[in-house]
């Protein structure tokens, strides 16, 4: 069956079948390691991996698959500073600024350092019942299921898959595998880069044995104004669904699930009361960002209470360095430092 070339799509598709195809008319929009879509960058938030970016759900419906080329639109990518993203086997990617080397060194191959370590790769469940389209999970592949006998079990020529074992590497414009020597410049032409390693499809991958899980620890920051305090808890790719913040009037909880089995579980005993009701958190790529809704306008000294004597310390907010916050229009003081001002 053919293929349709509308990007973020890619479905095969039966001439004599209509169907709504659900795509992205923009262009790819690689920058400082982000990645998105022009066409729906304002509501689609860029992702940092490029699995997550390859599920960004089509933004724009036409009433039927197509084989025609679209006119190609370079990915787009800021001109302020050039980073560098290089990927290491297990799949990380790790950001990078700096003078940017030659443009031959940006379309050579990565060093041999970088590919030492084997990537861990996916076996399929043959005891899983697959659904007839689906596409196989091996980076590269792109073949559709249709029947066990013919891309699962049996020796048909479909049954063989052709795929990349190592992630993508983007830099600088240059696109491709880490584990094959082949650069391009186009987004279209790195989707068509064909797979450098012979194996058979994954359509259900195996699940692997549980991991013990391991508490890892996170730096926590933050900030206040007059009415809440801004807590940073710095997390790569934090799990939405699993992870929980609890707020209570003294207390909050955090507890994060992170990659590889790794957990952060911490309870903040709070300097100050808060408003539960009225806090809340937001969970983003990097970071995880509480919002503390205090009961009064007094200034937290330090975020968590300390059986420390802390002396004569009392912060406020203020239109000068020397009583706090620089920037505000009028002072926003305490009992204690209004009885001072008097």
């Amino acid at each position: 069956m053919p293929q349709c070339t509308r990007k973020g799509c890619n479905k095969q598709f039966s001439a004599d079948i209509s169907e709504a195809c659900v795509h992205h008319p923009g262009g790819p929009v690689f920058h400082e390691g982000l990645k998105s879509w022009s066409c729906c960058q304002d509501y689609n938030k860029p992702v940092l991996s490029f699995d997550d970016f390859m599920q960004i759900s089509g933004c724009a419906t036409a009433e039927s698959h197509t084989t025609e080329s679209a006119p190609a639109e370079a990915p787009k990518s800021g001109p302020s500073i050039p980073v560098s993203v290089t990927t290491s086997p297990e799949g990380q990617e790790t950001f990078s600024s700096g003078k940017p080397p030659a443009v031959a060194a940006a379309l050579s191959a990565p060093t041999s350092t970088t590919q030492a370590a084997p990537v861990p790769e996916e076996e399929d469940n043959l005891d899983a019942a697959v659904t007839p389209g689906t596409i196989c999970k091996r980076k590269g592949c792109g073949v559709v299921f249709e029947s066990d006998v013919l891309n699962r079990k049996g020796d048909d020529p479909k049954s063989v898959c052709m795929y990349h074992p190592s992630p993508p590497y983007f830099r600088e414009g240059s696109k491709g595998y880490l584990c094959c020597k082949r650069r391009v410049l186009e987004f279209d032409e790195f989707l068509k880069i064909e797979g450098c390693k012979k194996g058979r499809h994954v359509f259900v991958p195996k699940v692997t044995k549980p991991v013990t899980e391991e508490m890892t620890d996170c730096r926590v920051d933050h900030y206040q104004t007059v009415d809440q305090v801004h807590v940073s808890v710095f997390a790569k790719k934090v799990d939405k669904e699993r992870s929980t913040v609890q707020f209570k009037e003294e207390q909050v909880d955090v507890d994060l699930y992170l990659p590889d089995c790794k957990r952060f579980k911490r309870t903040l005993d709070l300097f100050g009361p808060i408003d539960p009701a009225a806090s809340s958190f937001s969970v983003l790529g990097t970071k995880v960002e509480l919002h503390l809704r205090k009961q009064d306008s007094r200034s937290w000294t330090i975020l968590e209470k300390t059986t420390q004597d802390l002396g004569n310390i009392s912060l406020t907010f203020g239109v000068g360095g020397r009583t706090g916050t620089i920037g505000a229009k009028n002072l926003a003081l305490d009992e204690s430092n209004k009885a001072r001002r008097a």
